[in-house]
């Protein structure tokens, strides 16, 4: 009995041990389906847009057991969410141009097209392409192939490999009903979410030394278990995209600003081009909207000047980088809006535009911008790249310089936005685009009107739109630009310096200014008052008279006084002076005369012409002198 009890006893070991062994087999053949989230290289977005296309995120799956063939594969729901809002463009349905695919589906013809090496060994080479909003619409019943060209997802008749979302709220998007099918021990299976736009103005720019983040969370669930190992990653950095910098400029009212552009009849003028430059934050921020029209290896094959770029072509090479303001682009059966490129999903409406808006321009001011410029590298050289006014009808000519547009002035406010039709993603590029403020001087109706302007330079459109939208523009930026000076007009003075006044020593100076603007010659007659500005002192030292303002002295009179006594236009005596008087005339055409002499002239006298302080006319020269402004010197 004993004996019986040990070999009992032995029996059960070794029936536990033959258990154990069967059950450690059945898990190597059936390990856990399980997959690891990866971002491969997050691209640098925009701080300004609002529609930023964020980096890839990639699941590489293994385990699992394959579905045998002729039964449907599991279908699992698929769903991210980032930490700002999702602004892929959504079509009827609430779906989103943000797509899934397996197995890395290669089309037949790739634009472009890369090294072999590109698309992975036995990935399927037919994009085919379904809606994942239920269970029934992408339905793949399995071919028992595992993974490879040959399984279940090679973009055959019903078999599916490119699924289009549903926008799920804010900043999620969905897949509901995709089929995922366990690769099993041989091979790994790889799901690659793309097209997913993200608000990065949402998040703003970090104020440390480490960008803001746009970050990506992924969770899967459905009729089988798939393990994620680490579900969220860094999908985008945020940093400013654009640089803006101009020039600013200082007009007079009485000459005309730009005469050269204007009419024969107005031979003489200020120069009134002035430069703004928009520059990009990093290599890539201006963007065209095809491939088909970046600049390859530093040249394009219609450089330097470009054609008009042909209609967009396809960007269906998985994981390629485009750098274009569109994603993946591909007429896909089953999930393109229509049967062709220009209506497909993942096609942005426009390269980078970038709009120059100058406000507060006065009445009588003409604005001119050019219908094309150049990009350059920022760091110097041969030009990289194109832009082109919108709504210009533009046929690029082989001329460097064209001649400038008018610009159409709303209110008080002018705007031009160009639209980058070439570039380089390899170099950081420059635009600087020549402004022209030109008007004809009409000062007796004070034209053109006194002030200052500014110009302000951002991506363009802006819009409120911070959601995702099917009619809003992509893309589409926030308002981040702030107004700088740009162009100031002042009235026009006259300046005169009388170098010696006195009435101390029993000596008393008289003055003449004359406001000669009342010519025969066709001048706008001009009427204004004088300031006198007095420097030196009084009888026993004492302080200077404060500076006095006559009334308005209407053009073909004079200002007449005396220190002793004060004159016309209401301007006082100022006994005991002596120094010199510096006389601001509130009109551009004036002369004066000053007239020293004993108290009653009964002795001596002595007289002299006032010395001239503004820049003459000559040939239209910007002013040269400290007063800023242009005048006439004659015989001083």
């Amino acid at each position: 009995m004993a004996d019986f009890r040990k070999w009992l006893l032995a029996f059960a070991v070794v029936a536990l041990l033959l258990g154990m062994g069967t059950s450690a087999s059945a898990q190597t053949q059936n390990a856990a389906f399980a997959c690891t989230a990866n971002a491969g290289v997050p691209p640098i977005v925009r701080a300004e847009g609002i529609t930023e296309l964020v980096g890839d995120l990639i699941l590489n799956c293994t385990g699992g057991t394959f579905t045998p063939a002729g039964q449907n594969i599991p279908q699992s729901n698929v769903q991210i969410f980032l930490n700002t809002n999702v602004t892929s463009r959504t079509y009827a349905g609430n779906l989103s141009e943000a797509i899934l695919t397996i197995d890395e589906p290669f089309p037949g013809t790739e634009t472009p097209n890369p090294p072999t090496a590109g698309a992975a060994t036995g990935s399927a080479t037919t994009q085919l392409g379904c809606q994942a909003i239920n269970s029934a619409n992408c339905q793949i019943t399995s071919i028992g192939a595992g993974v490879g060209a040959a399984g279940s997802y090679n973009g055959s008749a019903g078999h599916y490999n490119v699924f289009q979302g549903m926008q799920n709220g804010p900043s999620q998007v969905v897949w509901l009903g995709v089929p995922i099918d366990a690769p099993g021990s041989a091979g790994t299976r790889v799901i690659r979410i793309t097209n997913v736009r993200a608000n990065a103005c949402q998040l703003g720019v970090s104020s440390t030394l480490i960008p803001t983040q746009i970050q990506m969370f992924i969770a899967v669930n459905g009729s089988q278990q798939v393990t994620i190992n680490a579900p969220q990653q860094v999908v985008a950095f945020i940093q400013p995209g654009l640089i803006a910098t101009n020039k600013s400029g200082g007009f007079v009212q009485c000459v005309n600003i730009n005469g050269n552009v204007l009419s024969s009849s107005a031979a003489i003028g200020q120069g009134g081009t002035l430069a703004v430059t928009a520059t990009e934050g990093f290599a890539s921020s201006f963007k065209v909207r095809n491939f088909a029209q970046l600049f390859v290896g530093g040249t394009s094959s219609t450089a330097p000047y470009g054609t008009a770029p042909s209609s967009p072509g396809l960007q269906n090479v998985l994981g390629y980088p485009y750098n274009t303001e569109s994603g993946f682009v591909s007429t896909t059966p089953g999930i393109s809006p229509n049967g062709t490129a220009t209506g497909a999903i993942g096609l942005a409406d426009t390269g980078t535009q970038i709009a120059f808006t100058v406000s507060n321009i006065g009445a009588g001011v003409s604005i001119f911008a050019p219908p094309y410029v150049q990009l350059f590298p920022a760091t110097g050289g041969a030009a990289t790249g194109l832009a082109v006014l919108v709504g210009s009808s533009f046929s690029p000519p082989a001329v460097a310089n064209p001649a400038p547009v008018a610009v159409t002035v709303t209110g008080n406010t002018a705007a031009v936005t160009y639209e980058v039709w070439y570039s380089n993603p390899n170099v950081i590029e420059s635009m600087s685009l020549a402004i022209t403020v030109a008007a004809i001087s009409n000062t007796g109706q004070n034209l053109p009107a006194t002030g200052t302007s500014q110009v302000a330079i951002s991506f363009a459109p802006v819009s409120t739109v911070q959601t995702t939208s099917t009619t809003a523009p992509i893309p589409r930026f926030c308002s981040t630009a702030a107004p700088k000076t740009f162009f100031s007009i002042a009235a026009c003075t006259c300046d005169l310096l009388f170098p010696f006044v006195t009435n101390q020593a029993g000596f008393d100076t008289g003055i003449a200014l004359a406001n000669t603007s009342l010519d025969p010659f066709g001048t706008s007659p001009q009427t204004g008052p004088v300031t006198l500005n007095y420097y030196g002192s009084t009888t026993g030292g004492g302080a200077a008279p404060p500076a006095a303002k006559s009334q308005a002295v209407p053009a073909g009179q004079e200002l007449i006084f005396t220190l002793s006594g004060g004159g016309n236009f209401g301007i006082a005596a100022t006994p005991g002076f002596e120094g010199y008087i510096i006389a601001v005339a509130q009109f551009q055409y004036c002369h004066g005369f000053a007239f020293i002499s004993d108290v009653g002239a009964q002795k001596l006298a002595e007289g002299y012409l006032a010395i001239q302080l503004d820049e003459p006319f000559n040939l239209g020269l910007l002013p040269l002198t400290r007063t800023g402004q242009l005048g006439e010197s004659q015989a001083h």
